[in-house]
């Protein structure tokens, strides 16, 4: 290139024109100030608070003895299918649990459905108790729907089962068998939560509804059955269970949660 002597020049230049600029307004040596930038504040992270943590006892563990060995490891969670359905057959004393409960996944599925309780719907697909026997009764003409008090009586089976439950011995062996709750629940994407505080939270929920008494009315926009009042239907699917099973069995599965909450909402 023939002019690059003169291209050279000008960038020669522009580093003078550069360097005397920076020197001209630099302040006088008897002026300068240092300014000592303090390091920047390290946040530690903090554990998640946890308000009832899972601490078994020595009495606890006695009163898991029967029901499972508490010498053998907790197995992994991708693999406690056969173990779970062991362990919950002594638990229940080797009742059918296949006509209440799918034993695949269950710890999966309980803390799925523990999770969405207090929302608006339950994933169907992940539902640790099978569908209630039978189909669902109403009586009276179509503006006058209610539900027929014989349809409470699906439900009340599972209702017995669960209340002649050992509460203490059944608390002792979830609290044995906590890690895979609490491995579920952190899959389920809180990494950072405690699936007990969250048991405890949604059995809160439940224990404050209302108590509703008959007749409860519905309507039928299309296949389905909905509450008619506005404010029943707007309330989540545990509460609206809780509604369906009929008075009597609220009222008992009410008793039941208020045992468990008081086995399970302990401070550290």
């Amino acid at each position: 290139m023939k002019n690059w002597p003169f291209l050279i020049g000008l960038i020669v230049i522009g580093i003078i024109i550069a360097v005397a600029w920076w020197l001209y307004y630099q302040p006088e040596p008897s002026t300068i100030t240092r300014t000592i930038t303090p390091p920047p504040t390290v946040v530690q992270p903090t554990e998640p608070v946890i308000e009832h943590p899972v601490a078994q006892t020595p009495e606890e563990l006695e009163a898991a003895a029967p029901v499972l060995d508490l010498e053998q490891p907790l197995p992994e969670l991708k693999e406690s299918d056969a173990p779970i359905a062991e362990i919950l057959g002594r638990l229940f004393a080797n009742q059918k649990l296949d006509r209440f409960f799918i034993l695949e996944h269950f710890i999966e599925r309980f803390v799925v459905m523990v999770d969405n309780l207090p929302r608006t719907q339950l994933p169907k697909a992940h539902r640790p108790i099978r569908q209630t026997p039978g189909a669902f009764l109403a009586q009276g003409e179509r503006d006058q729907l209610t539900i027929d008090p014989a349809n409470y009586q699906r439900y009340t089976p599972l209702v017995k089962m669960l209340a002649a439950l050992d509460t203490r011995q059944t608390v002792a062996v979830y609290k044995r068998l906590y890690p895979l709750f609490q491995e579920a629940y952190e899959s389920l994407g809180y990494p950072d939560a405690y699936f007990n505080d969250r048991l405890i939270e949604v059995i809160d929920h439940l224990l404050a509804a209302p108590q509703v008494t008959d007749p409860i009315y519905l309507t039928q926009p299309k296949a389905l059955y909905l509450f008619a009042d506005p404010d029943m239907e707007a309330l989540s699917a545990g509460r609206k269970i809780l509604i369906r099973c009929g008075p009597e069995n609220a009222i008992q599965i009410k008793s039941i949660l208020r045992d468990y909450r008081k086995e399970l909402a302990t401070k550290s």
